[in-house]
């Protein structure tokens, strides 16, 4: 958008009239509230009150009522004995689940497995001899009976040990 002659004139007019910027970019057309500011400012036309620091005397805005604030009440200290934590237990000793025995089964390779064959990797996946169980997989289970057992901890197991993270974490509360 260019500014011609007469619609700088036209600015001026409208700026010395006391409307607001945006009431100029309407009149005006095509053009937005920061370009009349911006073009005002390039020409020097004086900057003009606020409207809301010129109010009349009669019209007195209310503030918003206040909230009452909540008093701050601090619980007295009070020296008591140290929390007591309960001993951590010796971690339990999970006994190694034999090597599952596939007998003269050949395995899967990653271009036969399906959603019905157990997909526990046997062997590095960079040696040539690499490949999956094979065997079928137990209901709802990527893994056969065998591999589930050794890939999913009994749920027993795991409410201990966020027990003891608690318990941590007790101590660490009561020492700082």
């Amino acid at each position: 958008m260019e500014w011609s002659s007469e619609r700088i004139e036209q600015l001026r007019s409208l700026w010395h009239d006391g409307l607001s910027a945006s009431q100029i970019a309407a009149q005006l057309g095509g053009i937005t509230r920061n370009a009349v500011i911006g073009k005002a400012h390039r020409l020097g036309l004086m900057g003009r009150p606020s409207p809301i620091k010129n109010r009349p005397a009669g019209v007195v805005r209310r503030a918003a009522p206040r909230r009452p604030r909540a008093e701050q009440t601090h619980a007295p200290r009070v020296a008591s004995a140290p929390i007591r934590v309960a001993p951590t237990p010796a971690p339990r000793k999970i006994e190694p689940t034999p090597p599952v025995e596939i007998g003269d089964m050949p395995g899967a390779t990653i271009l036969t497995l399906t959603d019905r064959i157990c997909k526990w990797p046997i062997g590095d996946p960079r040696d040539a001899d690499f490949h999956f169980c094979g065997r079928g997989s137990a209901e709802g289970l990527p893994y056969c009976s065998d591999h589930a057992r050794r890939a999913y901890q009994p749920p027993a197991r795991r409410s201990g040990e966020r027990d003891d993270h608690a318990n941590r974490m007790a101590v660490r509360r009561s020492s700082s």
